[in-house]
């Protein structure tokens, strides 16, 4: 097997742990917070502060880090040590993070410290994973194949967390009997799991090392600064990429799992059917996208997209508010959650590769590649986005009262964690709790997973066939340029 072939291969399977870690701790530790701790209004404020500078200090730290990577030189390349170390101590802090029995302020304080950690610690392996694309490959299409083929196998790994995950921590099913049990252990798991699979990479995958040959850059903010602020197609659709991001996490940020606990019952195999099949459609592109993106021109592409993830949104917005909650409600629901997620995925995919043939697009301009710079961009907006989601997922707790349901679910877990209660009881009084919310109160969760991302989308969609210029003729044309240049 050639190397061409086996960077295919080992490339994409290096990211399914990394894409399970991931989902459990950005999508789940606020469900753990709400379910297993009873917080005040302050503390809940104290969570939502913590997350907001934590997520701005992640992403301003990402450039920082590509520009680290930029410089590293070692005998496995500038990326690869930083894969081994970053994946490493990930697991170490998300492990604590799930098994502590702290309560109160003192648990508020352990959070406020293993967030930051978390931010730093992933990062490494983030930045490294990703900025490996462009020293695989300089093809146009062999790029996106990689791409695709590294966001199939993050859809794999993100997807089997994001399912089994509520499955076995909310109801009947919860590993250990309660959520908090359920939580620890998974986390364990997925620990585990996490490092034999960036050893794929690691071992299998070999990049193109030419720029090792000159000397390191120096750590320099002010390059990190020229290299984003020169580039006006950078900018373009780092803010595109913004927006299209912000709304997007919001429903597997905690919203959609409530919205879905509230209306049809606390059961986490539902909130898991949800997402399986919301999901699915994701598997579509992941496959296929490398073929879409060779027929079809990516202006048009965006603008399929767009109208996709509208219907889809529409249709959950009528569901939710014209049906009552019956199972035929549920199914059409999760069916306009696929069609959702379909086409903001189309977007995420078709941005990803808009941001990565910027390096091109700088060499040309400025004579350097400076990938690890440009790549860490993605992450960067990523974690920059998730800030503005936990505002905007927290303000439609505060105003859809959301914390007087699960502090007194999270009481009943507690209850039946230290035997004071049995698990009958606890299925009966948390169930009365669920059916005490009000409509109008359901309806503000629906309006936040639904109308919110859509109104960002269609934003990021019209920004994008506007101003952004490096369309498959232009990148040619640059790629062409570069070559006769010598």
């Amino acid at each position: 097997m050639n190397q061409e072939k086996k960077n295919m291969i080992f490339y994409p399977l290096g990211t399914v742990g990394r894409d399970m870690i991931y989902s459990l701790f950005t999508n789940y530790i606020m469900l753990f917070i709400l379910y297993t701790r009873n917080l005040t209004s302050a503390q809940l404020g104290a969570v939502t502060a913590i997350m907001v500078a934590a997520r701005v200090f992640d992403a301003l730290n990402d450039p920082i880090m590509g520009n680290i990577i930029e410089r590293t030189r070692s005998k496995w390349g500038k990326f690869k040590p930083w894969l081994l170390i970053g994946v490493l101590s990930t697991c170490v802090v998300v492990y604590l993070a799930f098994n502590t029995d702290l309560t109160g302020w003192s648990f508020i304080i352990f959070f406020g410290v293993i967030y930051f950690m978390y931010s730093i610690t992933y990062t490494m392996h983030d930045i490294s994973y990703w900025g490996m694309v462009p020293a695989l490959s300089r093809d146009g299409d062999k790029r996106n194949a990689f791409t695709a083929r590294a966001t199939l196998f993050a859809g794999i790994g993100g997807t089997l967390a994001s399912v089994l995950i509520p499955v076995f921590t909310a109801g009947e099913h919860a590993i250990g009997g309660t959520t908090r049990v359920a939580y620890g252990r998974i986390a364990l798991i997925i620990c585990i799991i996490t490092p034999l699979f960036i050893l794929f990479p690691l071992i299998g995958v070999k990049e193109n090392r030419d720029d090792m040959q000159t000397e390191a850059p120096k750590v320099s903010f002010k390059k990190i600064v020229k290299t984003i602020g020169g580039n006006d197609q950078l900018l373009w659709i780092c803010l595109i990429f913004l927006l299209q991001q912000i709304g997007n996490g919001i429903v597997l940020g905690g919203v959609g799992a409530n919205y879905i606990y509230f209306e049809f019952g606390y059961e986490g195999g539902l909130y898991g059917t949800f997402q399986t099949i919301g999901l699915m459609a994701t598997a579509f592109l992941m496959i296929f996208y490398p073929m879409l993106s060779k027929k079809f021109h990516r202006r048009k592409l965006v603008f399929s997209m767009a109208v996709i993830a509208t219907a889809g949104y529409a249709v959950q917005i009528l569901a939710g508010i014209l049906m009552p909650a019956v199972t035929l409600k549920f199914w059409i629901l999760t069916a306009g959650f696929m069609a959702a997620n379909l086409g903001q995925y189309g977007l995420y995919l078709i941005m990803m590769i808009s941001i990565i043939n910027t390096v091109e697009y700088n060499e040309l301009k400025h004579g350097t590649r400076d990938e690890a710079i440009i790549t860490s961009m993605r992450p960067f907006l990523t974690k920059m986005a998730s800030s503005f989601t936990v505002i905007i997922t927290t303000v439609s707790y505060i105003i859809c009262r959301v914390t007087n349901y699960t502090n007194a679910i999270s009481d009943f877990e507690r209850k039946a964690e230290t035997g004071e209660i049995d698990a009958a009881t606890k299925t009966a009084e948390i169930a009365k709790v669920v059916g005490s919310v009000a409509e109008g109160q359901k309806i503000g969760l629906l309006m936040a997973m639904t109308l919110v991302p859509c109104i960002f989308m269609l934003l990021s969609a019209i920004l994008y066939r506007r101003f952004y210029k490096l369309d498959e003729e232009r990148y040619d044309e640059i790629c062409a340029e570069i070559k006769a240049r010598g």
